[in-house]
């Protein structure tokens, strides 16, 4: 694992890493990172591109990476909490490497390959449009709108929360302008296959949890994933919409502390 991935550590017991979602970095589970290290090992990072870690040059693997860093700190199985491409991640690495994973929280979790709807493709366009104008600040307002407002009319949400998640994210738009100078050019590798057709191997106990306010698309990933993940359980969180765990972080707190309390593995040492 190259040293540029930043990573941080807090707390002792059973390890559970912390995996941020495409619109932020390890920032968004500040309220976790202190509440969680009172029970468990936590562990939270910025993935390649996001907060402080910056690009290195060549290809790279999200899942191997997962994989690297657990290797690097000498954890055999962590729980995974992963939000939205973060979820994705997790749930991969879930497949790749099910000995490594001794529980699944999947947070607004996208499932990889799965086709968007028009509405998130006309964002998409919207928002490559004004990468390419160099208007960064539309681009950010844009990914709020969408991520953070969700299905809500505009000035419902906190400006407070609204302005940190457009620093984490306006943070990684200048990471992705500085990759264009990097030979050879940093290049995701996913694995093998499409998610969907998988999920039935995924032999994690597995907590999906949703914002009453996100998009469809996502609310359309959560009722697949609790319905083909063997043994999963849904949540809907109310007042939330991407990031549930920035929202109500106690709410979120209580549910995900539960859930991973209930799939400890048997005769393990929390503490």
């Amino acid at each position: 694992m190259p040293a540029a991935l930043w990573y941080e550590v807090a707390g002792r017991g059973l390890p559970v890493v912390l995996l941020h979602a495409g619109i932020a970095d390890s920032r968004m589970w500040d309220p976790q990172f202190a509440s969680f290290a009172h029970e468990y090992r936590v562990v939270r990072f910025d993935a390649r591109g996001f907060g402080r870690s910056p690009y290195a040059p060549g290809r790279f693997s999200p899942v191997d990476d997962v994989r690297e860093l657990l290797d690097r700190l000498g954890i055999a199985r962590a729980a995974l909490v992963g939000a939205s491409s973060g979820g994705a991640v997790a749930l991969d690495v879930a497949i790749a490497y099910p000995e490594r994973v001794w529980a699944l929280v999947l947070v607004g979790a996208t499932v990889r390959g799965r086709p968007w709807s028009a509405e998130v493709r006309r964002f998409q366009a919207d928002e490559a449009e004004a990468l390419a104008a160099g208007d960064l600040e539309r681009a950010v307002e844009l990914n709020l709108r969408l991520w953070v407002d969700g299905r809500r009319p505009p000035g419902t949400v906190p400006e407070a929360l609204r302005a940190r998640v457009a620093g984490m994210q306006r943070r990684a738009f200048d990471l992705e302008r500085e990759r264009a100078a990097l030979e050879p050019a940093p290049e995701p590798v996913g694995p093998l296959w499409r998610t969907e057709p998988r999920l039935g191997e995924v032999r994690a106990p597995t907590l999906v949890v949703v914002g009453e306010a996100d998009v469809a698309d996502v609310h359309e990933a959560s009722a697949l994933l609790a319905e083909r993940v063997a043994g999963a359980r849904q949540a809907v969180i109310g007042g939330a919409a991407h990031l549930p765990s920035l929202e109500r972080p106690q709410e979120f707190d209580r549910l995900v502390l539960d859930f991973l309390a209930s799939a400890a593995p048997a005769g393990s040492d929390r503490h």
